[in-house]
């Protein structure tokens, strides 16, 4: 919390020399410690007051409107005190004929305001410093800081409404900040962890029961009125009954966890989450959407890396969804933005580096015929075929293995190519069953999609029928052709562990790469000078 310092009255004839001065200075010293301005802030403090002739911008009307906003970025999962909201009430309860300490207050109440606009429309944290998105050529989306001044300049005449443009118009966003702000504005259920033990299962009768059925019931999956009818029964209360299961199961499907209605490991860890660390989700996943609002193109496909589904969009509406296989957390799919330029029909699989040497070799030591068996092919560096016999599968040296093309082939029969230094793609595949698992955690990177042949239908959407039946040709001749698009499709690959459903209900993700945390401890990291002190009163001299 800062402190407000008093500061000796100066002689100043106007009050834009005050404005003036403390532009130069680069200090705001009516708080204690005095708060350093740095340089981009000084630059756009410096063009706001230029184009008002460095006339003060902030009354008392003005200034109890604005930290009237600044207190409700709190609902935006914002701390409204790094905008310096109680200083700002404390300066403005202060009568000064002071025009340095006026200066300060004004230009205070300008730098908190500009940075509460840049941080709703573009986010608090940098994404390239804690969850780094890799943009092919052309891509990357521009912070237009001229639209942000303007907006600045214009809005604080009604600051209602700058600050309601600032927000990302963004269904995903306004939605999950309105179910956010609706469970700040009560008191936080409150529920004890269930103990570990073995798998409950539908019938079992255990000790637990009763806990795991307040905690279902705190939440509003079990019904108050059913829970206190089990508690009535000794056997009722310790037995696992259909009714409880039928809420774990929907707790399941609000989790992404397998819908089974057993209480295993992962279920039980999701169920002793606390409030307070499910609030702290949601801020973080606010965060991110605050930056994928300049991600996401209008019409293109984005793949939802910790929900495992993949979508398409046209002109801003969902026109085809299905579920996906991502990356292991060991081999995590890379957050990035770039274009599908082609498709590579029936396609060869060249073994990456990492699997050959972790995942292949051992197979081929364990399997003389694992090769055969796979339909693979080994290569010298040069391209020349070798006779498997003729290598050293425990000294290989320099060697490729190239998997023959058809539904064997780990690719399936269609992978999707854009530029990537990731070497990831989006594919077919003939693991087929295990798009029924959750999570579906198995790849190595790459995205594999269920019902591939829809995406590409939609990716051939502006395709002429000549091109189209071309392709199609192409593809049931069982060759590897590479098969360009008509126009390049914008793809997406993100990683956000909480949404809002079709029916207005919160669902929580795994966070299966363990990216929350590194951006929550950023978010919470304290900014110099603002709690490193407690609120003082204040005065002139």
């Amino acid at each position: 919390m800062a402190l407000v310092q008093p500061i000796r009255a100066e002689t100043a004839d106007e009050p834009t020399e005050g404005i003036r001065q403390q532009l130069i200075d680069t200090r705001l010293s009516c708080l204690a410690p005095a708060i350093p301005l740095d340089a981009a802030s000084l630059d756009a403090l410096r063009a706001l007051y230029q184009k008002r002739d460095f006339q003060p911008a902030w009354d008392d009307e003005r200034l109890g409107a604005l930290t009237e906003q600044l207190a409700h970025l709190a609902d935006d999962g914002l701390d409204p005190e790094r905008y310096f909201l109680t200083a700002l009430r404390q300066l403005r309860a202060i009568e000064t004929r002071s025009p340095r300490f006026a200066a300060c207050r004004d230009v205070l109440a300008t730098q908190a305001y500009w940075q509460a606009l840049h941080h709703l429309r573009f986010g608090q944290l940098d994404p390239a410093t804690v969850e780094p998105i890799w943009h092919a050529e052309g891509t990357a989306p521009v912070i237009d800081q001229t639209a942000l001044q303007a907006d600045v300049e214009a809005g604080i005449d009604d600051l209602p409404a700058a600050f309601e443009r600032a927000r990302p118009n963004f269904k995903p966003y306004r939605e999950l900040r309105r179910l956010y702000a609706a469970r700040r504005s009560q008191p936080l259920p409150v529920w004890l962890p269930i103990p570990s033990g073995p798998l409950l299962k539908p019938g079992a009768v255990d000790a637990r029961v009763p806990m795991l059925a307040q905690r279902l019931a705190r939440e509003g999956y079990l019904p108050e009125l059913l829970l206190r009818k089990d508690e009535q029964h000794e056997e009722g209360e310790h037995l696992y009954s259909e009714e409880r299961v039928m809420a774990v199961k929907t707790f399941q499907r609000h989790h992404l966890l397998k819908e089974d209605g057993i209480v295993g490991p992962q279920t039980m860890a999701a169920l002793n989450r606390s409030p307070a660390e499910r609030m702290e989700q949601i801020r973080v996943n606010l965060e991110r959407l605050r930056w994928l609002y300049r991600e996401i193109s209008p019409t293109g496909v984005v793949v939802d890396i910790a929900g495992a589904e993949v979508m398409f969009y046209r002109d801003g509406e969902l026109t085809w969804r299905a579920r996906t296989q991502v990356g292991r957390p060991t081999r995590a799919t890379p957050v990035l933005r770039s274009v599908i330029t082609h498709l590579t029909l029936n396609p060869t699989w060249t073994v990456p580096p990492t699997i050959l040497r972790v995942d292949k070799l051992p197979e081929i030591r364990r399997n003389p015929d694992y090769l055969a068996e796979n339909r693979m092919r080994v290569f010298d560096r040069e391209g020349n075929e070798l006779d498997p016999r003729s290598v050293d599968w425990y000294n290989p040296g320099a060697i490729r293995l190239r998997q023959d093309a058809g539904p064997h082939n780990a690719l399936g029969q269609v992978a999707i190519r854009f530029p990537n230094p990731f070497s990831v793609y989006l594919h077919d595949t003939p693991s087929q069953r295990l798009f029924d698992n959750l999570p579906r955690t198995f790849s190595s990177g790459c995205v594999r999609v269920e019902n591939v042949s829809q995406l590409i239908d939609q990716l051939l959407a502006d395709a002429s029928p000549q091109d189209r039946e071309r392709i199609q040709r192409q593809w049931e001749s069982g060759r590897t052709l590479r098969a360009d698009l008509p126009r390049p499709v914008p793809v997406l690959l993100a990683y956000w562990t909480v949404q809002v459903g079709e029916h207005g209900e919160l669902l929580f993700r795994p966070d299966m790469y363990g990216h929350d945390a590194r951006i929550l401890t950023a978010l919470n990291a304290p900014r110099p000078g603002i709690a490193s002190a407690a609120p003082a009163p204040a005065g002139e001299s």
